[in-house]
Formats: structure tokens, sequence, C-alpha cells
């Protein structure tokens, strides 16, 4: 974290049982900005999803999300590969 801004930077699988822990690490109470960096993520479900969702209504125009390629491919078929706060590589 620093100042008002907070990186996460998550490994592995974000499902139904750690998109809470990640929602969790990015909203800490003092923050009014986040990047999460989901580079080496490799399964990324519906669960995850609405939990970027959450983020983006969290910090409007203040989340920036860096997702894997498995990720990416995820958003764009749920249609969300266009949002503002998603900056692919």
């Amino acid at each position: 974290m620093d100042g008002e801004h907070v990186t996460v930077t998550v490994t592995g699988e974000v499902d139904m049982a750690t998109a809470d822990e990640l929602f969790r690490a990015a909203t800490p109470a003092t923050v009014a900005a986040a990047t999460v960096d989901l580079r080496a993520v490799t399964f990324f479900d519906s669960a995850a999803i609405h939990t970027l969702i959450r983020l983006a209504d969290r910090y409007p125009g203040r989340l920036t999300v860096v997702p894997s390629s498995r990720v990416l491919r995820v958003l764009e078929i749920s249609g969300l590969a266009g949002q503002p706060w998603l900056k692919p590589e």
C-alpha cells in the first residue's frame, strides 16, 4: 500500500473460495484507489468477475486491473473486455 493506493498481486486461482479474500485485500479502510495485478492468475470464474465489478463500484475511475491472457479471455467472453479499468499489457 502506498498512501491512498493499494496494489494487490494475485497468483493461482481466483474462484468462489478466494474471491472474497481478493476483495478484502484490495479494500483497506484508508484506500481511495487500487491496482489488481492478475498476470499470474491461472483460473478465473464468475465469483472473480463479480469481485472485479464490486471493486469497480468501490473505486469508480480509480481501479486498474492488469489481466493474464486467461483472465482477459474470460472477461472477453463475459462482455467486460471493454471496461476502462482493464489494462491488458
